[in-house]
């Protein structure tokens, strides 16, 4: 990978594209250090050390590099548009205007990324104001008089808001000008800024207790082993042997090659983690804003408690409901990026076929048990990453390290696809002339 970014840079094209998103990427770093007006930075921190762990603020900070806890203008980060992404995708398969639209090539996919940003913005929008009523309840918004609190909230909500549209707008220009996968990049440096930050706690918690010098040596070697393994199971895949018919036109034969389809494990990549993720959140989130009562004597007021409680972040059932929730969510993913049917009748009528199994229903039966094994091996993958931080604070409760697989899985992600785009775009600029 190293050597790609190296050979890449030698291309004066690439150098500049490559420039380009470091200087998207050195703005995106700024903003998410300029401070919002009228939050008082202290209180917030102190707040979300207090609160936000495994919720959907918790959730919210580590995508955004920690620019949520600072109460900065790129605090919303790209969640708005990621839960945007999400809807519309679902809305897709389910609302027959949006799949026309997906069947319509360029101009569809332009429409439905237009609908994806307007959703976003509106998104921000209502996070921007949930967001602003929590921190006024925490006391972390300072104002005097009474028309000095509606136009701080006016101003919070606007920085809030108009961060997560810049995030989306700079992520589109590094689409255009830079390398692409302008998102995942911008997603990419927000969880790496957090690095320096965990190093420097790793080497506090060492001063603290001398007990913690053999740990630390584990939690990085865990953290090396981690990102070998999304490494291979990132590149893993199954493969389906095709072949296709010969066939004669005048003087020339056509067809009888030999291919395959590959079927990636993790072919569905964070996106399960993600939807369970915030649908576990939903119930830490709500006991953010009605508060429980632990001393109360009501059925309600003691169901109620022990409803949050069931879903608390260090218990084991909140492991286990997020680990189903993950492999569900992983087949529903799956399902909707490969139909069977449908590959078993492209397969047919370009004279293609699966060696030993016969065209038609008997092909996509073959592609929809293949697909359920894969899937359940990305699934059981991808829950294990992603309950490795419940497991590892369960087994050292007094280090306090949140090692976080889906962070690792994503950064490991990113960088690989990167590496695979800028590898495309070099053999484009070096390829063989057909004179040579």
């Amino acid at each position: 990978m190293f050597e790609t970014f190296r050979n890449a840079w030698k291309v004066q094209d690439l150098r500049k594209k490559l420039l380009f998103t470091l200087f998207i990427i050195l703005i995106f770093r700024i903003g998410s250090v300029i401070p919002v007006p009228f939050l008082d930075a202290e209180v917030v921190k102190a707040w979300m050390q207090s609160q936000g762990t495994g919720n959907i603020l918790n959730y919210m900070d580590i995508l955004s590099g920690g620019a949520l806890s600072q109460a900065t203008i790129f605090s919303m980060s790209i969640t708005p548009y990621i839960n945007a992404q999400i809807i519309i995708q679902l809305l897709t398969y389910a609302l027959p205007p949006l799949e026309r639209l997906q069947k319509e090539g360029e101009t569809g996919r332009k429409r439905i990324q237009k609908i994806t940003d307007f959703t976003g913005l509106g998104i921000a929008l209502f996070q921007a104001i949930m967001y602003y009523i929590t921190l006024k309840s925490a006391g972390a918004v300072n104002y005097t008089t009474g028309f000095d609190g509606y136009f701080a909230m006016a101003v919070i909500v606007a920085s809030f808001t108009a961060g997560a549209s810049l995030i989306v707008w700079l992520g589109n220009r590094i689409n255009e000008k830079g390398i692409g996968n302008g998102i995942s990049i911008i997603l990419f440096a927000g969880i790496i800024a957090r690095g320096p930050s965990a190093l420097l706690k790793l080497f506090a918690l060492t001063k603290e207790n001398m007990t913690n010098v053999f740990i630390v040596p584990l939690v990085i070697i865990i953290f090396i082993l981690m990102i070998g393994f999304i490494v291979l199971m990132n590149e893993s895949e199954r493969r389906i042997p095709v072949q296709y018919a010969k066939r004669v036109v005048g003087r020339k034969q056509y067809g009888g090659q030999n291919t395959h389809i590959p079927i990636k494990i993790a072919m569905s990549g964070v996106m399960p983690i993600i939807f369970a993720m915030s649908f576990m959140a939903i119930p830490s989130t709500f006991g953010m804003f009605i508060k429980p009562k632990p001393e109360s004597t009501e059925w309600l007021d003691k169901f109620y408690v022990g409803f949050l409680s069931f879903f608390n972040y260090n218990s084991v059932w909140y492991a286990i409901i997020y680990f189903l929730l993950i492999i569900g969510f992983n087949y529903f993913y799956v399902s909707m990026q490969y139909n069977p049917v449908e590959i078993a009748n492209n397969l047919r009528q370009s004279n293609g076929g699966i060696p030993g199994i016969r065209p038609g229903k008997p092909t996509s039966d073959f592609i929809h048990k293949v697909l359920s094994k894969i899937t359940l091996v990305g699934a059981a993958f991808l829950g294990v990453i992603a309950i490795f931080p419940i497991l590892f604070n369960a087994i050292f409760p007094n280090l306090n390290i949140a090692m976080g697989g889906t962070s690792i899985l994503i950064i490991v992600s990113v960088a690989l696809e990167t590496s695979r785009t800028l590898e495309s775009q070099m053999m484009m600029r070096h390829h063989r002339g057909f004179l040579e």
